[in-house]
């Protein structure tokens, strides 16, 4: 939707206001938006402190999608047929500290993708209204911006999602003791393509999941907006969340092909979870789990995955607009002090 008025600055009111996510058109001697810098920065809390609390759903949500059998009393060979029932089962046999697995290349993966993620958004929604005459605002910008800012971050950091997911995949006894081992040990048994496992059901699922989260999210505030829903931090936590849950509900089988991919030549360490399969590649693993495991095969862990979804995304947008306020607001104030102090030297020298 090009943006209305000559030069397309000007931003009709109750159109996306109030948001920091995303380019704002607003003349910049109002104190409105942040450089790519800043939504880096933004990004990166946002990221570090929303993994540690949604790191036990996302161990659930991986061992669930990894788990080939049923999730059935009448599948003697699984190993977790619901949350609770898995959230007491990894707490008896690998303690308190396996719903951290993988904590390090997760925390090292949300920061840095929150950094890429944001910036790159900024990045394109101000190249979209400056270039392309768009409003940077609009939805549609946002689904198409948010896909490509979260491809631009997936391709970037690949390796460490990849190693995140091995970690917690991986029983007792550990085939990996850190980090640093990981790498090695997948380089000299797999090669340097294998922290690249996944990468296309993950480009494939992380553009429209991406740009639907960012586009709801808009969509959301919109709605509130003119429902006359009050704005604030516990609104921008609701608005994610269900951005979130929309987002990975639709892209689901996606990303559990993903999963199944980047533990492929990991079979070792998976025995003791149960079943083990190898893949040829995407397609191949479209066709064993469909044939294997049916329809509902592809939705294996959706319910951690939906809490996660709702907790991670909207935890992710309150952290980002509550950081950017501060920034902005940090921004203001530095610009406030200049001006006064320009006041106070031009009386004194008149």
């Amino acid at each position: 939707v090009p943006a209305a008025a000559a030069g397309g600055r000007a931003l009709p009111d109750g159109q996306g206001g109030g948001i920091m996510v995303g380019y704002d058109p607003r003349p910049q001697d109002q104190g409105q938006g942040l450089s790519s810098s800043k939504a880096a920065a933004a990004g990166s809390a946002a990221g570090l402190l929303t993994r540690v609390f949604i790191n036990p759903l996302d161990v659930l949500k991986i061992r669930f999608q990894l788990q080939v059998e049923r999730f059935s009393l009448l599948e003697p060979r699984a190993k977790y047929l619901g949350i609770a029932q898995a959230t007491n089962r990894i707490f008896r046999e690998e303690g308190l500290r396996a719903f951290w697995k993988g904590h390090v290349p997760a925390q090292i993966l949300s920061i840095s993708y929150g950094a890429v993620q944001f910036a790159s958004f900024e990045f394109l929604t101000k190249f979209a209204h400056n270039a392309m005459l768009y409003d940077a605002r609009n939805p549609i910008v946002h689904f198409v911006c948010g896909g490509l800012a979260a491809c631009t971050a997936t391709v970037t950091l690949q390796p460490m999602d990849t190693l995140r997911t091995r970690f917690v995949a991986q029983g007792e006894p550990k085939v990996y003791r850190n980090l640093w081992h990981a790498v090695v040990t997948m380089f000299r048994r797999e090669g340097p393509l294998s922290l690249y496992r996944g990468l296309t059901p993950s480009i494939i699922a992380v553009f429209p999941y991406a740009g639907l989260q960012f586009a709801s999210y808009n969509i959301f505030h919109r709605i509130s907006k003119w429902a006359s829903i009050s704005s604030g931090n516990v609104h921008n936590l609701v608005c994610g969340s269900c951005a979130g849950i929309i987002s990975k509900t639709l892209t689901y089988p996606l990303d559990l092909l993903k999963k199944r991919m980047q533990v492929d030549g990991f079979q070792k360490a998976r025995i003791s979870f149960g079943q083990v399969q190898t893949y040829k590649g995407f397609l191949d693993c479209v066709f064993q789990v469909a044939r294997g495991e049916g329809l509902r095969g592809f939705y294996k862990g959706l319910s951690p995955s939906m809490l996660k979804a709702a907790f991670s995304t909207g935890l992710v947008f309150f952290w980002y607009e509550l950081f950017c306020n501060i920034l902005n607001d940090h921004k203001q104030g530095a610009s406030s002090g200049y001006q006064q102090q320009q006041s106070k030297d031009l009386n004194r020298k008149q």
